[in-house]
């Protein structure tokens, strides 16, 4: 499992996920049990060097042998080339364009072809500036039960927002003040069903946190994103189970001018020990 954050103000977009990743197997029971969880994956990515765009992923870790960080990198590649079916031109693109070529890569081209299907949900967000625009956005993608639709724009240039996955509990009930448990409760207590969407609608009117401001600098941007994810994790660890979300906490943050920026990012390698890699935080 893992949870992921995007903070969407007008001066930038940031993502940030923590990195762990659950093995996990069906026992003689039919029952999903986990086997490990490892704390190093990644799940934040640069979608072109040189452009505004950045990518992060929940769910769905791997199809067959390939990470999603890995391939993460090829679809960057792709990018990045002469092939004028996934070249993004740099001074004509638009973020929906790389949210459907991300797509179609993804779906079409690496989920489809895997056998057996991977199971689960994939979700992909896509975030950035497209060409000479004066405001980000971000898209996302999600495969479910085998099926993907179109890219879904979930904030527009004009919006602000806070976005969340993974495993939304703790931050349902910080910024929401619901958990994920009071629908059915409310269900269970006797609430008819067809009011159940418009009674949610009135708690979250009185109760949710407003924490985010349209003006808001990059820096406390930053710093909302970290919080959110660094909450989940400490939330998760006093649960019952394994610590599904947990490790490093990858950062990046995506402005007009300065373009794509690491905040943090961990390294399986060390930077004394490279001295001729250069370009380390990309």
């Amino acid at each position: 499992m893992t949870v992921c954050v995007a903070v969407k103000v007008h001066d930038c977009i940031v993502f940030a996920a923590d990195s762990a990743t659950s093995l996990s197997a069906v026992d003689g029971a039919g029952n999903q049990v986990i086997i490990n969880i490892y704390e190093n994956a990644n799940k934040v990515f640069n979608l072109h060097k040189g452009l505004p765009i950045c990518a992060m992923t929940a769910g769905i870790g791997n199809f067959g042998p390939s990470s999603i960080s890995t391939m993460s990198k090829d679809l960057r590649r792709l990018f990045a080339s002469d092939d004028p079916e996934w070249k993004l031109e740099p001074e004509n693109y638009t973020i929906e364009e790389v949210a459907q070529k991300a797509r179609r890569f993804f779906f079409e081209r690496r989920f489809a072809a895997t056998d057996p299907a991977p199971q689960g949900t994939f979700d992909y967000w896509i975030g950035g500036y497209s060409a000479d625009a004066e405001l980000g956005e971000i898209w996302r993608i999600q495969i479910q039960n085998g099926n993907c639709g179109a890219p879904v724009c979930v904030a527009t240039q004009d919006q602000t927002t806070i976005e969340w996955g993974g495993q939304p509990e703790a931050i349902n009930r910080l910024l929401l003040g619901y958990g994920q448990a009071l629908p059915q409760a409310l269900l269970d207590a006797g609430l008819e069903p067809d009011k159940l969407d418009g009674l949610l609608r009135h708690i979250v009117q009185r109760s949710q946190a407003n924490v985010l401001s349209d003006a808001m600098p990059v820096i406390d941007a930053i710093k909302l994103a970290e919080f959110l994810v660094d909450t989940t994790k400490k939330f998760v660890q006093f649960l019952p189970g394994g610590n599904t979300v947990g490790g490093a906490v990858d950062i990046s943050a995506v402005t007009k001018h300065e373009g794509f920026k690491w905040i943090s990012r961990k390294h399986f390698y060390d930077q004394r020990f490279n001295p001729l890699e250069t370009d380390h935080a990309k």
